[in-house]
């Protein structure tokens, strides 16, 4: 299959791109986060609509982009049989399948999130300065994973070798016993904690501070390692599911980054009530094999190309069941507070989850009300896009 957006023509989309994520970053957190407070759920949920909304907005200006480059593009229209416009809709669809997909495997880092914050006594207003350096983390590592993928996805055997490696990690996302990871066990947070002292409480917004001519870390830089940690294992599985849909670098990164710009605001929204979605790793297990067996046997017989809009009806409507089950059926042992014990603070006992119950109040009935609307609405819409997906192709 051709590279529709090969690296040494679009060096200049990328460069801009990366511009374009930096600025955005800048104005989060120069001026909407210049001062450090906790981020409420109304603050959240805005937020969260803004990144969704960006990132739809991108996926239709590629689409408008491509729609106007393909056509003029001589080594494309060189190609027998090709098709302008069936790319650029295959672009678009190719784009959201890869941020559906990164957003919703990006919903259990929120686990590891709470977990963290609570281990290591972050107090709320200083969380979102943890995510914000774990982005820009984040989006180097994701940059040097896609450029492996890249080079690695033109060889079939591993693009097999991927697909079995998701099959067993989506099996193991299923029948594998639910267990927090111990931070003080890592091997990042113990070589850091070898290589400098760290203070025994927090030094307000600061990761690092000097004391009698000496360095010492603070237990946030600690948190931030290992949050950066936990991102490159996340990359691993999250990377080559996107490959499994597109074969196009340009989309993967994007598509990544955009997911991993919303992920500050999605947990701000859901760290309270995450554990009411006990069944969402199922789901994402699930959407694990699915894209495994893509990967490994489904495309061959697709001409190398699985459909993408039954691929992303797949995908929503595994998300959306786990989701919707979840909250049709919740679970009675969600209200019992996780009890996590707290290493290298002794001032600074912040609970997370308390500030989110306390600044998010909502009313039992009416949280009743809104589990079933949405999961109906999740429900719907999941059978609607398979049933569209199955119309469109015949099955």
């Amino acid at each position: 299959m051709v590279e529709l957006f090969p690296f040494f023509e679009y060096w200049w989309f990328y460069l801009g791109f990366i511009g374009l994520v930096l600025l955005l970053l800048a104005i989060d957190l120069g001026i909407f986060h210049k001062h450090a407070h906790a981020v409420s759920f109304r603050e959240a949920a805005s937020w969260t609509i803004v990144w969704i909304s960006l990132a739809l907005l991108f996926n239709v200006l590629l689409y408008q982009y491509a729609m106007w480059k393909f056509p003029r593009d001589p080594r494309l229209i060189a190609i027998p049989g090709f098709d302008p416009g069936g790319a650029a809709w295959r672009v678009s669809l190719e784009f959201l399948t890869g941020y559906v997909i990164e957003k919703s495997l990006s919903v259990d880092n929120i686990f590891v999130f709470v977990m963290v914050f609570s281990y290591f006594a972050i107090p709320l207003k200083y969380q979102h300065r943890v995510l914000f350096y774990g982005i820009l983390g984040a989006i180097i590592f994701r940059a040097i994973f896609v450029a492996m993928g890249a080079a690695l996805m033109q060889y079939h055997m591993v693009v097999i070798f991927f697909g079995v490696f998701l099959i067993f990690t989506g099996i193991k996302f299923i029948v594998a016993k639910e267990k927090s990871p111990d931070p003080g066990r890592n091997l990042l947070v113990r070589l850091l904690r070898f290589a400098f002292p760290v203070t025994k409480d927090l030094q307000g917004p600061k990761f690092i501070i000097r004391e009698n001519g000496r360095l010492f870390v603070t237990p946030l830089l600690v948190a931030l390692v290992f949050l950066e940690a936990t991102d490159i294992v996340f990359a691993v599985d999250s990377v080559p599911a996107i490959f499994a849909f597109t074969k196009e670098p340009l989309i993967v990164f994007t598509s990544n980054i955009f997911a991993i710009l919303g992920l500050r605001a999605l947990y701000f929204m859901l760290a309270g009530a995450v554990e009411k979605f006990y069944l969402l790793r199922y789901g994402l297990g699930a959407v694990l094999v699915f894209v495994g067996l893509k990967m490994a046997w489904f495309n061959s017989y697709f001409d190398g190309g699985f459909p993408i809009v039954v691929s992303l009806a797949v995908i929503a409507v595994l998300i959306g069941l786990s989701i919707g089950l979840s909250l049709l059926f919740p679970r009675s042992d969600t209200n019992v507070p996780a009890d996590k014990s707290i290493e290298g603070s002794t001032s600074n006992k912040a609970k997370p989850s308390d500030d989110f119950a306390a600044s998010n109040t909502v009313s039992r009935p009416t949280i009743r009300v809104l589990r079933k609307v949405v999961a109906l609405y999740l429900l719907l819409l999941g059978a609607g896009l398979i049933l569209g997906a199955a119309f469109n192709y015949g099955f």
